[in-house]
């Protein structure tokens, strides 16, 4: 398998992550999302939308969508199961990756804090402003359906799956951004947790081939 990525792109490091915790190779392909490498002739030959990640199987079949790769993923790779099976546990893991995917993420990605700056013009306060705004209401919604369904050391259970790999990118990435989470005791434990964990340390950034330090 081949994965096209970028060290700090937080959808890519979800599929990093269920790659580890699958315990797969793959052979690595640094997109750099800073040098608009995504928008290459090349690139968008492999792949209709400029961003990453985008997985190419060991059929040549190209996948992109952090959580479409993963569903793919942990059906032709079911151990360990990432996403259950049973109605209700499967709604509830993709409650929550969904609100991550759709409701937190698409807001304070690159490319849209880079329009906000380059075409409407906002400072960097403003900016900074519009991103903790949007982060820190998406994880207290995130907070509130943890407590309210999760349970164990992980967000469902003492195994780390699907819900895990899309809260570790983004709590990540909020604490680097400067977003106040002590409040969000649940999200914060699980992450500490996760740091530990020696799949979620294998996929971060820093042990990347392109990390840009």
């Amino acid at each position: 398998m081949q994965l096209y990525s970028f060290f700090n792109s937080s959808t890519s490091w979800r599929v990093r992550i269920a790659l580890a915790l699958k315990g797969l190779e793959y052979q690595h392909h640094g997109i750099n999302l800073r040098h608009g490498e995504q928008r290459s002739t090349a690139y968008l030959a492999l792949n209709a939308s400029p961003s990453v990640p985008l997985l190419i199987d060991d059929e040549g079949q190209g996948i992109g969508q952090s959580l479409a790769i993963i569903d793919y993923l942990d059906n032709r790779y079911p151990q360990p199961q990432l996403i259950p099976l049973e109605g209700l546990a499967r709604a509830r893991v993709l409650e929550v990756a969904n609100l991550v995917g759709c409701d937190i993420h698409p807001l304070n990605n690159l490319r849209v804090l880079g329009y906000l700056q380059k075409e409407l013009l906002l400072s960097d306060q403003q900016k900074d402003s519009w991103y903790q705004h949007w982060v820190e209401e998406g994880i207290q919604a995130l907070e509130t359906l943890l407590e309210r369904h999760g349970y164990g050391r992980y967000c469902f259970g003492d195994e780390p799956g699907l819900a895990d790999c899309c809260l570790v990118p983004q709590v990540a990435n909020a604490l680097r951004m400067g977003c106040n989470l002590q409040r969000f005791e649940r999200t914060l434990a699980i992450y500490q947790v996760c740091q530990a964990h020696p799949a979620f340390i294998q996929a971060s950034p820093r042990h990347q081939p392109d990390f840009i330090a």
